[in-house]
């Protein structure tokens, strides 16, 4: 009996190590291989643990092969009997950010920082980006020498696009940055509604609103506020 209640014993230390290890780890990017699937839901090998990636934190579009190896964010550590239960994402805004760190010497060196970051994965995410140098073009930096910096980051998206704006405190900047490509003419502001009213040429309706209202969506996600394209 002993024997049995010291190995209980060791086992629920053993979890407790691993739940605080990954619980400190919620939000950072881990890498893993994927071990099998239980109907449409990925289980992960992390190394000293397994995560599961279930279909709803897969990006739409995506499948995977045994064998294969995935990047994805940590959503949630819970403990679960003797073991400890980590669920992975790869629709988490934190990915898009992750990568950013990853791919983008600038923001791994905190001379540039993503000020707002908006996303529907899978199809579009807007990140909004300052620098405390004034000389360094922070969406340049970013997009990096022909495109080198975001291309890798939008591969591992599955080709999801990614527009990098210039972050504003004034709203009246940041409100057309946000909702680039489009041109913007005016910006009418309600404070006291949080909302904004943008007025755009005909023919740059369309480019604003975008794909199934995508644009003005993520644009008004970055930016905290309501906007509505006449």
């Amino acid at each position: 009996m002993g024997d049995a209640l010291h190995l209980q014993q060791d086992r629920e230390a053993e979890r407790d190590v691993l739940f605080d290890e990954y619980l400190s780890q919620r939000g950072a990017l881990v890498n893993g291989t994927i071990t099998r699937f239980e109907g449409s839901t990925a289980t992960v090998n992390l190394g000293k643990v397994e995560g599961i990636l279930p279909k709803s934190e897969q990006i739409p579009g995506e499948s995977f092969r045994v064998g294969e190896r995935v990047r994805a964010v940590v959503l949630e550590v819970r403990k679960a009997g003797a073991r400890v239960r980590i669920v992975l994402s790869r629709v988490h805004p934190d990915l898009v950010r992750r990568l950013f760190e990853i791919e983008i010497p600038e923001i791994n060196e905190r001379v540039i920082e993503i000020r707002s970051l908006a996303r529907e994965a899978g199809y579009r995410s807007k990140v909004a980006v300052s620098c405390i140098d004034q000389k360094i073009d922070a969406v340049g930096a970013c997009v990096g020498v022909r495109g080198s910096h975001i291309k890798n980051i939008v591969d591992e998206l599955g080709g999801e696009r990614i527009d990098i704006v210039r972050w504003s405190d004034d709203l009246q900047v940041l409100v057309p940055n946000a909702l680039q490509p489009a041109e913007v003419d005016e910006v009418i502001l309600c404070q006291m509604l949080g909302r904004g009213i943008v007025l755009v040429r005909e023919d740059q309706l369309s480019l604003a609103i975008g794909r199934r209202g995508q644009n003005v969506r993520l644009a008004s996600k970055l930016c905290g506020w309501d906007i509505e394209i006449m």
